[in-house]
């Protein structure tokens, strides 16, 4: 038995080893390619491999078919070293149809591999991909090996005993794919056939289709030479912390945050959501999981949906809603309701590339002023943001915990990137964690529903009905302490000042800041927020490594910052911050510590590439 795959017989001579593989599937929307994405994603996490993907799919609901609007994709970056990134330019590039090559052909490395259906490229595809002539007899694609196989005609025959139309008969030539790079990558099917076995229990002809098509891909990968083409090869298991794993994204991450949250606080979990990209895998992961009490309610509108969160609040339980960045602009008079009635709310931003409907499936940073100045009024909460999908988790507990503590909406920032993508997760036990159980006040003496904790200067949590707790409540200014309706100017100032004060408060129970690599003090710091964490950390550990004087220094808290955060960065000569956006950090960055922060910026949908933070690095030294 092979030592990299166990459910496999020995590879053959000639496999090579290599430490890590970037892989882009591409196709039509309705070819399967997230489907088969996933499917390969999971059989390399049983192999030991760690690994980070990035989903890729277009924003048309469905494109004409053939044409490059349509065209979907998925990369995953594997290998037996850690992996932070989805990986900068793939090494293999597997092409369904002349759009998805023509679309993704710029990202492969020079050089590279190319799998490509032939039996697809004829003169009505091409027209539709806009090609003029065949690539795959132009010459153009001479920079690189290519591996052209009539997967149309052997899918095909490869289902045709079990009675499909041609048309489903061709839904399964993405397993046939899968198959082939199976075999090229030393995988084993055994998982996959078992998940296909029961997703199709109810149609055992689909599913036996699937089957021979994913055998019939690997056969001719056997069969075939693909040493002389693409090559065969052998990446082995990663050195990783032992314990139990599992894949997990960013949304499925977060929703078993906030459940671990609101356990630790002793809470009920509601979220009110409405459906919006890409925000909606949180609710969908939430509402599967009602065994721990949680409760999801899709709403008819945004609106809708952080009010009935504001009222699970006030009714005692944790409340959450979640969208993106249009849709927290439809919650934002709702988000100043809460900070004015001081109840806590976790808001989940999913962001996305904007403005207005933007770029909807594609990936952007672009809320953090939104987030932390957003609102009418003097409205401040707390801002959070997740690094990766892993650590949507810690970051929501923590979400829960500020909420809680401090009687605040909180903002959790993520991403598509993040949401989507998907990376090995060691499976921590909340039995481990302290819990942070959340007080319901229900002892009347003294009660005033604007009194404050001296400490905290968060007010006291009454559940409605609590008998001697009846008080009033709502969007209009309220008397410090009695929360009576109040017009006095001197009262509004210092209630404007108490929330002020009670929010920058938290900085003082939150972790110092410390440089996640390299000195704390020096020549250069990198400073990062949210799903640019991986290329920033790994062009930081190459710069590093070349003998730079450069660190990076990554934030979780965007609102307030850490209190120690000012003196940090004004230990370095220069400040860079690569951001998704305008730059939009370091804005908020020279506006509290006066310091030239400069913008390393990206607003094309797509996340930084490695070499990108590279050269902006060298770029700053030299200058």
């Amino acid at each position: 038995m092979n030592e990299l795959n166990p459910n496999m017989a020995d590879h053959p001579a000639g496999r090579v080893s290599v430490p890590s593989v970037v892989i882009r599937f591409a196709g039509d929307s309705g070819d399967g390619i997230q489907i088969t994405g996933s499917r390969f994603t999971d059989t390399t996490a049983l192999a030991g491999n760690d690994l980070a993907t990035f989903p890729d799919f277009p924003a048309e609901i469905r494109a004409p078919v053939g044409t490059t609007f349509g065209v979907s994709a998925f990369q995953i970056n594997f290998g037996a070293r850690r992996i932070e990134t989805h990986g900068d330019d793939p090494d293999v590039l597997v092409a369904l149809n002349p759009a998805a090559l023509k679309v993704n052909i710029s990202r492969l490395r020079s050089g590279g591999s190319i799998i490509v259906d032939s039996g697809a490229f004829n003169a009505r595809n091409l027209k539709k991909a806009g090609y003029e002539e065949n690539p795959l007899e132009d010459g153009s694609l001479s920079s690189y090996r290519i591996l052209e196989i009539d997967i149309t005609k052997l899918v095909l025959e490869s289902v045709k005993e079990f009675g499909l139309s041609q048309k489903e008969g061709l839904r399964c030539k993405n397993f046939w794919v899968l198959g082939l790079v199976y075999w090229i990558y030393g995988r084993g099917r055994e998982e996959t056939i078992a998940w296909l076995k029961e997703k199709f229990a109810k149609r055992s002809e689909i599913a036996d289709a699937n089957v021979a098509a994913l055998n019939a891909g690997h056969v001719y990968g056997e069969a075939a030479e693909l040493g002389d083409s693409v090559g065969l090869y052998s990446v082995a298991a990663a050195e990783m912390q032992p314990g139990l794993y599992r894949t997990v994204t960013g949304g499925e991450a977060l929703a078993w945050g906030l459940v671990a949250g609101a356990e630790l606080a002793g809470l009920d979990i509601y979220m009110g959501s409405y459906p919006i990209t890409p925000a909606s895998p949180v609710l969908h992961s939430l509402a599967r999981l009602k065994q721990f009490g949680a409760k999801t309610f899709q709403a008819e509108d945004e609106i809708a949906a952080i009010c009935s969160a504001i009222g699970a609040s006030y009714a005692g339980a944790l409340g959450v809603t979640s969208s993106s960045g249009p849709g927290i602009a439809l919650k934002g008079e709702a988000i100043g309701l809460a900070i004015s009635t001081e109840l806590p709310l976790v808001i989940v931003n999913s962001q996305r590339a904007g403005p207005s409907t933007g770029l909807p499936t594609k990936t952007e940073q672009s809320d953090l002023y939104q987030s932390v100045y957003g609102r009418n009024g003097d409205a401040p909460l707390v801002v959070l943001a997740a690094r990766s999908p892993s650590d949507c988790f810690e970051v929501a507990i923590e979400a829960c915990r500020l909420a809680t503590k401090y009687m605040t909406p909180v903002m959790l920032l993520t991403d598509g990137y993040i949401g989507n993508a998907a990376e090995p997760w060691l499976i921590p036990s909340v039995k481990d964690r302290k819990p942070f159980k959340a007080e319901h006040r229900t002892d009347p003496e003294g009660y005033a529903p604007f009194n404050r904790d001296p400490e905290t200067l968060a007010r006291p949590w009454a559940v409605p009905g609590t008998p001697g707790l009846e008080h009033r409540i709502g969007g209009i200014e309220k008397a410090d302490g009695s929360g009576h309706i109040s017009y006095e100017p001197a009262n509004h100032q210092a209630m404007t000042d108490l929330r002020r004060n009670k929010i920058l408060g938290i900085s003082r129970d939150i972790p110092e800041q410390k440089a996640d690599q390299g000195n704390e003090g020096g020549k250069l710091a990198v400073v990062g927020w949210g799903s640019t964490y991986g290329p920033i950390s790994r062009a930081v550990s190459n710069k590093l490594l070349d003998g730079k004087d450069v660190a990076h220094i990554h934030l979780t808290h965007l609102w307030p910052f850490p209190a120690n955060l000012g003196d940090l960065l004004k230990g370095y000569e220069k400040v860079i911050v690569p951001e998704m956006n305008d730059g939009q950090l370091k804005t908020v960055l020279r506006d509290q510590f006066l310091i030239d922060a400069q913008p390393v910026t990206k607003v094309t949908g797509q996340p930084f590439k490695i070499t990108e933070i590279e050269n902006a690095i060298d770029q700053a030294l030299e200058n």
